[in-house]
């Protein structure tokens, strides 16, 4: 075990170097024998670790000569808006662009890329959620028969608000509202701070699902650029609500999706301090933000929350346990309100799931699991992007992700990912086109892959396809026979 550790912090520090650009594209890893004796470790446990660094697609060997680090792809360069666009409902091609996705995405047989939702038993501890729910329900056969009322598990919500610190927030368990995923609370949260017409500042790119619940809420929306390295623009944020042109603001400030990326801790504190001195509410999806890679984690921007305007969303559907469906928000000034709208639309969430997933968290079992995964999306993010860099046409970028497990590719000007996305179809392959995540269509040359499943021959196979589509997706390239 001990030999597992260091040739895994070995390969860790390597790929950081190389990330970092210490270690450019071409350059020579120092020999097996020079490291072995520089770092104090054994032949074996440096040769293990040039391997790893070989299946992340990061270094090659070479025969006779050593291992060198591979030419990688270039991050996008820049937020792609320019200025925040005006505010407006989504359009309707969109919609039914996310209809198709989703259908697509469900259909028996095909090789998802899309869905954000890992697959397969190795990604979840459903042998030791099954047992923990049959220890929980013979200490308390009764959970089954009683109605589930709020607050909701208290065991969950003291283990939530333990957790939070982790992220610099000081939640309260009695604040903290239960909820049916992170959809419910994002929707709780919009309900609780808006009204029908209002508008809501959002990150441009932008997770795909706000765009039906913003038109199920009767909700405008202006799009704020995004950067793929930096986040959200907050000279652009801060226009507008001097303006006031916002009700509220959505943002992913930790482990953005589409983008993977996130704000700097100065950034989240003006962030917060923005917000405060608007009183223009903030709602925090920290969805992905225990999936960072960084051996500490960075702080939610509800961390610097001074007057409760911030209002932050999270579940364990990504991490633990899917089809439980369970999520939480702590409301900050609007908790109150929030409650009552829970109750009046899904009343509490089911108390054997919760108890079962508290007693998890009380073990200590859910960090040894986040360590797990976020070392096999790590070792993911850079073998797909060694594969894009391998088959995509030639200037393709992608982001490097923060944590999490999506990438959000970007084909050169000209490209147009809404027929790629038509052409993967009748392969029996789905992906994420660009325009989903945009309530106006824009990003129409790029698309977002997740990597949360196993790389087996099926997906790289239908990675090395979708690259090859790609080709013919150039506007005025006539369609392959």
């Amino acid at each position: 075990m001990e030999n597992a550790t260091l040739y895994q912090q070995l390969a860790d520090d390597l790929s950081s170097a190389i990330n970092r650009g210490t270690l450019p594209p071409g350059s020579r890893l120092p020999s097996v024998r020079k490291t072995a004796h520089s770092r104090q470790l054994s032949l074996n446990t440096v040769v293990a670790a040039y391997r790893v660094l070989e299946d992340r697609g990061l270094v090659e060997a070479r025969p006779q000569s050593g291992y060198y680090v591979k030419a990688r792809l270039a991050s996008p360069a820049r937020a792609a808006l320019r200025e925040a666009g005006p505010a407006q409902g989504t359009d309707g091609a969109v919609l039914d662009l996310i209809g198709a996705a989703l259908q697509a995405q469900q259909t028996p047989g095909y090789i998802d890329m899309a869905l954000a939702c890992p697959r397969g038993g190795d990604f979840y501890p459903a042998g030791k959620l099954a047992r923990l729910m049959g220890q929980v329900l013979r200490k308390n056969p009764g959970l089954v028969s009683n109605y589930a009322l709020p607050p909701g598990s208290e065991r969950l919500r003291t283990q939530i608000a333990r957790r939070g610190l982790e992220l610099g927030m000081a939640l309260q368990a009695d604040n903290i509202i239960l909820t049916h995923g992170a959809m419910e609370a994002l929707q709780l949260a919009l309900r609780a701070v808006c009204r029908h017409g209002d508008t809501v500042g959002i990150e441009s790119p932008t997770y795909f699902n706000l765009l039906p619940l913003f038109a199920s809420l009767g909700l405008k929306a202006v799009e704020i650029p995004t950067d793929p390295q930096h986040g959200l623009s907050l000279d652009a944020l801060e226009m507008l609500l001097a303006e006031k042109r916002l009700q509220a603001v959505v943002a992913m400030p930790n482990v953005h999706n589409p983008l993977g990326c996130s704000m700097s801790t100065d950034n989240k504190k003006r962030l917060a301090a923005l917000v405060n001195r608007y009183q223009v509410p903030l709602i925090e999806d920290a969805l992905y933000a225990e999936l960072q890679f960084g051996d500490a984690l960075q702080p939610a921007v509800k961390a610097y929350d001074q007057d409760g305007w911030v209002i932050v969303c999270a579940s364990y559907t990504k991490t633990l346990a899917p089809d439980f469906r369970v999520g939480w928000l702590e409301g900050g000034r609007f908790a109150a309100q929030i409650k009552k709208l829970k109750f009046a639309s899904s009343i509490a969430e089911p108390l054997v799931l919760c108890e079962t997933l508290g007693a998890f968290l009380e073990s200590g079992g859910y960090d040894h699991h986040l360590r797990s995964l976020k070392r096999r999306y790590t070792l993911h993010i850079d073998k797909v992007r060694a594969l894009i860099a391998a088959h995509f046409p030639p200037g393709t970028r992608a982001t490097h992700p923060s944590g999490g497990f999506l990438i959000w590719v970007e084909l050169p000007d000209g490209y147009d990912t809404v027929r790629l996305f038509d052409l993967a179809i009748h392969e029996r392959i789905s992906i994420s086109p660009g325009p989903l995540y945009s309530p106006s269509g824009r990003y129409r040359n790029a698309l977002r892959l997740s990597c949360c499943q196993p790389l087996d021959e099926r997906f790289i196979s239908a990675l090395r396809t979708v690259g090859e589509l790609a080709a013919q997706c150039k506007v005025g390239t006539p369609p392959q026979q």
